[in-house]
């Protein structure tokens, strides 16, 4: 049986992993200065961050609809017995919900929501390359994942709550105040939804190691078969302080770095950085 892999664009995987692993992507659409553009192929985050600046206006996102969906799955299942789809957490976004409705009317579709966002929707696709190529069926594949997506630790660190609070995501009294006192938030996700934990202060590359070391203080925990650092725009220095901690405090067999894309770039802003990996 062939199995068909994709995931839509929030899932934050590098181009090169998209390609090496034959992933099909479904754009999400981000609407900035008076434009409609689709997430990755259309517009890069650069490019948004250059566009909001210029209007002084936030950017929007909106779901993949399922004309998208049916026309994507259907031309896939052409050449596939069956197609085993990611989505952004059903608590952020009508993605599920529209590619669930294709699904339907398809067949042999098979749509997981991943209760999660960015890279934490990357750890579940490709667990989902492998176990295709090792010839798992579409159905089992679904059901494991589901499974093992509980297992996902995902969190950033914000370098700013200002798109948050645009976006309305968080109250402008809670913007205003980690500004005032240059607050970097840690930004989690936790059944599907996002919420704000520990507050670290000073500069954001010493805020990312606290963050970091934090996140990592019981090695024992983590299953260190990968890691993604992922960020929305960050300074050299902070990756490279960000991937030091990581291999300081645990053997991971694989550190990825990603830059995430428009989608989680549009809501987060510049100066995001986190890890994302799998407990135990």
């Amino acid at each position: 049986m062939k199995i068909k892999i994709t995931a839509d664009s929030t899932c934050d995987l590098s181009p090169e992993l998209i390609a090496e692993r034959g992933i099909t992507v479904t754009p999400l659409s981000v609407s900035v200065a008076g434009g409609m553009y689709k997430d990755g192929t259309e517009i890069t985050p650069d490019e948004l961050y250059e566009k909001i600046a210029a209007c002084g206006q936030l950017g929007a996102t909106s779901a993949v609809n399922v004309q998208d969906y049916l026309d994507v799955f259907g031309a896939l299942l052409k050449e596939c017995d069956a197609i085993v789809h990611f989505t952004i957490s059903a608590q952020m976004s009508s993605c599920y919900q529209n590619a669930c409705i294709a699904a339907e009317e398809l067949g042999n579709v098979y749509v997981v929501d991943s209760k999660n966002l960015s890279t934490g929707i990357g750890h579940l696709v490709l667990d989902a390359c492998d176990m295709a190529e090792a010839g798992v069926e579409a159905g089992e594949i679904k059901r494991r994942l589901d499974e093992k997506r509980e297992k996902l630790d995902v969190s950033f660190v914000v370098d700013t709550l200002d798109y948050l609070r645009r976006g309305g995501r968080c109250t402008a009294l809670a913007a205003l105040g980690a500004n005032l006192l240059k607050l970097h938030p840690c930004i989690y996700v936790k059944d599907g939804a996002m919420g704000v934990g520990k507050k670290y202060r000073g500069r954001l590359a010493a805020c990312i190691e606290a963050y970091i070391r934090d996140k990592l203080a019981d090695p024992s925990t983590v299953d260190t078969r990968r890691v993604f650092i992922t960020d929305s725009g960050v300074s050299e220095e902070c990756r490279a302080i960000a991937e030091r901690t990581v291999r300081d405090l645990v053997p991971f067999e694989e550190v990825i770095h990603t830059r995430a894309g428009c989608t989680v770039s549009c809501h987060c802003g510049p100066g995001t950085l986190g890890i994302l990996f799998y407990r135990k």
